[in-house]
């Protein structure tokens, strides 16, 4: 498979701490790849450094052959780099058409200004983004909030909302942050659904930062373990529940992994719902 995105020898220090120590990713083109670790572990700042948040101190990110490391994040939103965040991002005060026709806008270079102003090239390209809109709220099953303030959408479907206006930038690599984050088992099993189908349908390559282990293993044919920023394990979703180095990082001990508190799974696995 061809690499859609390198991650070399990344860090990142701020205020004389070091979040991410020498990190390696290799993404290819149409993968499902997991990133977990306790909180506080760097994860999300690797989905800052490589979506153009955060400046990296040193290393490179390299995307479809280019070195995006000094992006600004609009250029790399518009390079086919896409994103949800783990606390929800809407614009609460629009309604959900608005928030998702708000995601075409960097992907195509233009600024909020443009659009709140209405400048003609954006004119030009106004209806055809609306009819996307449209129909990426009938995909998520959302077409019935379009004129509803985002703020009074229940919480699925706020998070549903926000992969929405992530694809309509069409993007080539989609970086999720904790998707299942507060959902019930029923809203968990639902997503990954929803997941699966959006991967096919748009032909995207995902990278996912998951605590519910489920979730990744029913994605993810490989995982990185993050811990203290740095890599402490790569490989299956099976193999990394057993690894040692995964086991001290999140209990502190092998032996609870099969205490009473944190059961294995039926398959033979840590806890499902812990990582």
């Amino acid at each position: 498979m061809t690499a859609l995105l390198n991650v070399i020898e990344l860090s990142y220090n701020f205020g004389g701490l070091c979040a991410v120590a020498n990190f390696f990713l290799t993404v290819s083109e149409g993968e499902s790849v997991g990133l977990i670790g306790p909180n506080g572990a760097g994860k999300t700042t690797i989905f800052n450094l490589i979506t153009g948040v955060f400046r990296v101190t040193c290393g490179r990110i390299i995307f479809q052959g280019e070195d995006i490391t000094q992006w600004p994040s609009h250029r790399i939103t518009a390079a086919g780099i896409a994103r949800t965040f783990q606390n929800i991002r809407l614009f609460k005060d629009l309604d959900a058409l608005d928030n998702v026709r708000l995601g075409a806008f960097a992907r195509h270079g233009y600024s909020l200004w443009q659009a709140l102003t209405r400048r003609p090239t954006f004119r030009g390209e106004e209806g055809r983004w609306l009819q996307q809109a449209y129909d990426l709220l009938e995909r998520f099953n959302l077409r019935q909030y379009a004129h509803t303030p985002a703020r009074h959408l229940p919480y699925g479907e706020q998070r549903r909302l926000e992969m929405a206006r992530a694809l309509i930038s069409r993007p080539k690599l989609l970086l999720l942050d904790e998707p299942a984050a507060g959902m019930n088992e029923g809203e968990v099993e639902a997503l990954i659904r929803l997941l699966r189908e959006i991967k096919e349908e748009f032909s995207l390559t995902i990278l996912l930062i998951e605590h519910q282990m489920r979730v990744v293993a029913a994605l993810c044919r490989r995982v990185t373990v993050l811990d203290f920023g740095l890599t402490i394990a790569v490989g299956p979703p099976q193999e990394i529940q057993r690894h040692p180095k995964v086991l001290e990082a999140y209990l502190g001990k092998e032996e609870a992994w099969e205490s009473d508190e944190y059961p294995a799974s039926p398959q033979g696995g840590g806890p499902l719902g812990l990582l």
